[in-house]
């Protein structure tokens, strides 16, 4: 059933599950859907719009959380590049009341480098990085990589939820009040940015033990687009839902249950092709169908052993291909203003949806094959 953002959000709310998890691909509204959920529990008019306040019913992590730190880079000495951190609840919380800086940094260590060092300043206004080689050599003040930076903010994050699960345990077991006990839901949108295999298992191993040391009312909705995190949350995560969101156009979207992880339950690149060729079809493709063609193409590298998907793309040398990589990137990126860029397509934008499947399922044996079993 065809359903908005917001009914899907109230759909969440009314469930009596503990865990909530769901797949989707991207472009097909996680993060807005994180929104309308925090908009539908704690309305603004009620809290800080940073993530989290002290009375606020939920605590959610998506790409707005990641919107509060920005760099820098001192461009006239080009020497203290520093990560500023903009006053909020969230940070307020974790540093300042609860004093996890320390948590933080060994989390981020884990899943980055043990040598790549975070320093706060006094006030936790902003954090500078170091690069510890050993041998008393050091490294200061350098830029960390968009990836690094996403795991550092998720790391704090996770260590304020360690405090918030142990708080409200002990509130359980031994009755000790706790200034958590507001919070009814934990809503985290796609945690995996750019961390590699080893790391994403990691980060999916720690959530999942969270979660499950979890003795309180407290619930929790994780939404994800990597299938490997899904499937790892999916099989350790006993008592919970497991969804499918679909975008089905640019006002509806559908929410369908699926009873297994992504290989039994449903075939996610097959999905993907299916509403692809339904929108070339129907001669409605949008922008967000280039997220589609550009999972597609990631899928297909990753099964083929392409260490780059941009090498599946048409064209017979690298200038060629980086045109078409350049597009794809333009429509399949997060807008940071939505409002601000059109939805609808010109005429040779979605004839490039088109060229781009076809030469996909028509060059790659992988595809041929997919025909054939579903067919």
């Amino acid at each position: 059933m065809n359903e908005t953002l917001k009914d899907i959000a109230q759909d969440l709310k009314d469930s009596p599950k503990k865990v909530q998890l769901i797949y989707a691909f991207n472009g097909s509204g996680k993060t807005r859907l994180s929104r309308e959920f925090k908009e539908l529990i704690s309305p603004k008019a009620n809290d800080t719009e940073d993530g989290e306040d002290q009375k606020s019913k939920v605590l959610y992590y998506n790409a707005f959380t990641e919107d509060l730190f920005y760099w820098d880079n001192d461009l006239e000495g080009d020497s203290e590049r520093k990560l500023i951190i903009q006053p909020n609840a969230y940070t307020q919380s974790a540093l300042v009341r609860h004093g996890q800086e320390q948590n933080a940094i060994a989390n981020f260590q884990r899943y980055t480098n043990p040598k790549l060092t975070p320093k706060f300043n006094p006030d936790f206004s902003e954090v500078t990085f170091s690069f510890e080689r050993g041998n008393n050599e050091s490294e200061p003040n350098i830029k960390i990589s968009k990836g690094e930076e996403s795991n550092f903010i998720w790391s704090i994050f996770y260590s304020l939820l360690e405090q918030i699960i142990d708080s409200l345990n002990d509130q359980v077991n031994e009755g000790v009040a706790s200034e958590f006990d507001h919070l009814e839901y934990i809503f985290i949108d796609d945690p995996v940015s750019s961390l590699d295999e080893n790391h994403l298992m990691q980060l999916a191993v720690d959530l999942a033990s969270l979660i499950k040391s979890s003795q309180s009312s407290l619930k929790f909705i994780v939404s994800t687009h990597d299938v490997t995190f899904y499937n790892f949350l999916h099989n350790e995560l006993k008592s919970k839902s497991c969804f499918l969101l679909e975008r089905i156009d640019d006002d509806t979207v559908a929410l369908v249950e699926k009873n297994g992880d992504s290989n039994t339950s449903f075939f996610y690149h097959l999905d993907l092709k299916r509403q692809l060729e339904s929108a070339i079809d129907a001669g409605d493709v949008q922008k967000h169908h280039f997220a589609y063609i550009r999972s597609l193409y990631e899928k297909t590298a990753s099964f083929l052993g392409y260490p780059k998907w941009s090498k599946l793309l048409p064209g017979d040398n690298e200038e060629n291909r980086t045109a078409y990589l350049n597009r794809i990137i333009q429509f399949s990126s997060h807008d940071t203003l939505p409002g601000m860029r059109p939805s609808n397509l010109r005429p040779e934008e979605k004839q490039i949806v088109r060229y781009l499947l076809n030469h996909l399922i028509t060059n790659y044996s992988y595809w041929q094959q997919e025909e054939s079993q579903d067919g």
